[in-house]
């Protein structure tokens, strides 16, 4: 999932560099929901890990 966070920030920064705003809007926002969800994620993972220690 990071990994697609990532893509869809490259993404986001080559339509910036070409001026297509709305493109470039679009792809953060989902690189950034993408990115939340991961972190969101790792953490239950994190704490799930630890818990059955």
């Amino acid at each position: 999932m990071l990994r697609w966070a990532l893509i869809f920030f490259i993404v986001a920064v080559i339509a910036a560099v070409f001026g297509f705003g709305g493109i470039a809007a679009g792809a953060a926002s989902i690189a950034k929901i993408l990115f939340f969800i991961f972190v969101v994620l790792f953490l239950i993972s994190l704490l799930s890990g630890l818990l059955r220690r």
